[in-house]
């Protein structure tokens, strides 16, 4: 099955094909950007949206996910706002910084999630959800990777950052882990 992806990157097509490249799927970049404001209260419901662009204005199956940091000790910033966090503050160094800063006495305990949405017609539509659980560290570490991945300690990996395990999150990220059950799932329809 062949998916528009529902994002302006066409890097992160790249990225899922090598996620998929077990699976009958294959996902290719937008001819063009369509704006889609994300104003859901969750991750699913913003997924759910940029398919439906997509599939609207393509005429053809899209692929959507959404995704982002939730630290259940600050209910109130990150999680399906994360790519909204603090938009004073364009660059993420400084973004990861303000995390440490005001998680400073409190639970460190997060977790990444993502969401796809496989918006094939409108009777069918399917969401796959992978997580990844770990904890906000102390300091920045790691040159690779992206976003709040300097910042996060997943777990089982000894204190190191998503940003310095960039070969064990292309098989355990949360990305990853949704990618591998919409994978199951469409191997064997």
């Amino acid at each position: 099955m062949e998916f528009i992806l529902a994002s302006s990157n066409p890097h992160k097509a790249d990225e899922f094909n090598d996620l998929f490249k077990d699976a009958p799927i294959s996902v290719n970049p937008a001819s063009k950007k369509i704006d889609v404001i994300e104003d859901g209260n969750t991750f699913n419901e913003n997924a759910f949206k940029k398919a439906k662009a997509y599939y609207d204005e393509f005429k053809s199956p899209a692929l959507a996910d959404d995704s982002g940091l939730v630290v259940p000790s600050l209910p109130d910033i990150l999680g399906v706002h994360s790519a909204r966090f603090s938009p004073e503050l364009p660059d993420y160094k400084d973004k990861n910084l303000k995390l440490i800063e005001l998680i400073d006495g409190k639970d460190r305990a997060a977790y990444f999630v993502c969401y796809l949405c496989f918006y094939i017609n409108p009777q069918e539509v399917y969401f796959f959800e992978g997580r990844v659980h770990g904890q906000i560290g102390n300091e920045l570490q790691g040159e690779d990777g992206f976003g709040y991945d300097p910042v996060f300690l997943p777990d089982g990996q000894d204190g190191k950052s998503l940003a310095q395990v960039i070969e064990w999150k292309m098989t355990n990220s949360h990305r990853a882990k949704a990618s591998i059950a919409a994978s199951n799932f469409f191997s064997n329809r």
